[in-house]
């Protein structure tokens, strides 16, 4: 890309005004493309004018990088009223960098809590193997069906292993509980996947209701629009609720109707079986061996 101080020799960058290029570009003299790219120019020759990044140049340029295609549709959509083209530009510019340190931070957030997450993974793995894997199986449960439902409850836990040892002991061949352990996981695939488009959906229309915030504080009290731009801020906050509400209501565990349908039982029965190990847990009759 060529300087603008090599183009137009004799006038410097900074003291070149945009709108001079904007009517170079109407009158043809400049291709659609050395518009954009001497706009481009001009600003990062001129990132100090910002203030913004504490003067950072490579910081400068990673945003102007970012900005690039909305600079392109923002020229499209100026309209000679009010503010010249480079107060124009210059408020695209200040504006942009605070969803760019918004979406930034969002990154940084979101990287950290998978390192996190790994980090606790691999510690997790170096951990040493629990007391119960030394056994070779399991002695038969009183209650086979009991110990069998409260598998599969907690199937997101159970290892290939211990369905292999724990099988004999509640009467249930390994091949047949793995099975019912792999219906279940794919159940919880799709709603998993579920999961992830709620997310998408719920990010969007949270910077959705900061773009009409921001339109709508940007707007004079007088304005004719304001009220537009109210009901359309009232309205996106409203389907923000109902997104975010629905994702909450999700649950990744196995419910009592998956397990009933796995096991060809009425879901009473796997209702009535939960409950009553629970009282048994509150009571003590269940403990931990020794």
């Amino acid at each position: 890309m060529q300087k603008l101080s090599t183009i137009l020799p004799g006038i410097p960058v900074s003291d070149l005004p945009l709108s001079d290029l904007r009517e170079q570009y109407i009158g043809k003299q400049l291709s659609r493309k050395d518009f954009e790219g001497r706009i481009f120019q001009f600003l990062l020759d001129n990132y100090q004018r910002f203030h913004l990044f504490d003067h950072d140049r490579d910081a400068f340029t990673d945003y102007l990088c970012w900005l690039y295609p909305r600079l392109s549709r923002a020229i499209d959509a100026y309209k000679e009223v009010g503010a010249s083209f480079d107060a124009y530009i210059g408020s695209i510019v200040r504006w942009s960098s605070k969803e760019y340190r918004s979406r930034a931070a969002d990154h940084r957030i979101t990287e950290c809590a998978c390192w996190e997450t790994r980090a606790t993974e691999d510690l997790a793995t170096g951990e040493c193997t629990p007391p119960y894997l030394a056994d070779e199986n399991f002695e038969p449960v009183k209650n086979p069906r009991q110990v069998l439902i409260l598998l599969l409850k907690s199937y997101f836990f159970v290892s290939d292993d211990f369905i292999a040892r724990v099988a004999p002991a509640i009467g249930v061949s390994p091949y047949s509980l793995t099975l019912m352990i792999n219906k279940l996981r794919e159940l919880r695939k799709e709603r998993e996947e579920e999961i992830r488009d709620l997310q998408e959906k719920l990010n969007c229309q949270y910077y959705r209701c900061v773009v009409y915030r921001r339109q709508l504080e940007s707007l004079p009290e007088t304005a004719a629009r304001r009220e537009t731009m109210r009901g359309r801020l009232e309205r996106a906050q409203v389907r923000y609720t109902k997104i975010k509400q629905r994702l909450a209501a999700i649950n990744c565990g196995a419910s009592n109707s998956q397990i009933a349908r796995v096991l060809g039982i009425p879901k009473g029965t796997v209702d009535s079986t939960l409950y009553t190990i629970k009282q048994k847990a509150m009571r003590g009759v269940y403990k931990p061996r020794e």
